[in-house]
């Protein structure tokens, strides 16, 4: 299942990401940083276990999950969130919660494509990747 997202993805285009760092409550600065940043994902896969690093000038984050269990994550922006992925109708599901918000992000691959779409509450950021060697 997760194996169809294994590889080296590079940030082509990205739509809304300042408006959702601005909703996740990211300060002014850093959302310029963030805006101008072209990560590249690294996703891998060693038995059941997943590891998501997302490489950039800016800042390198990496976590390792089992899909279905539950896991502290900090994220890129510092957030202390629980979360979650699954895979699930060819989309991994990952979902973050904090002081009562949740966040989602859905990652779908066709091809040499790979899409991220990051929801929360109303705000909808999509961002467009295509894979490296």
């Amino acid at each position: 299942m997760a194996e169809a997202f294994v590889g080296t993805w590079n940030l082509k285009e990205s739509k809304n990401f300042d408006d959702y760092m601005k909703a996740l409550g990211v300060g002014f600065a850093t959302r310029q940083v963030g805006s101008m940043t072209k990560p590249t994902t690294i996703i891998s896969l060693e038995g059941d276990v997943i590891t998501l690093k997302t490489v950039s000038t800016f800042k390198t984050t990496e976590i390792n999950f089992k899909l279905g269990e539950e896991f502290d994550e900090t994220t890129a922006d510092d957030r202390k969130v629980k979360s979650l992925v699954t895979v699930d109708g060819g989309k991994m599901v990952h979902v973050q919660k904090w002081d009562g918000k949740e966040t989602t992000l859905v990652r779908e691959v066709d091809g040499n494509s790979l899409t991220l779409t990051l929801t929360l509450g109303d705000v909808v950021c999509t961002r467009h990747y295509t894979k490296g060697e």
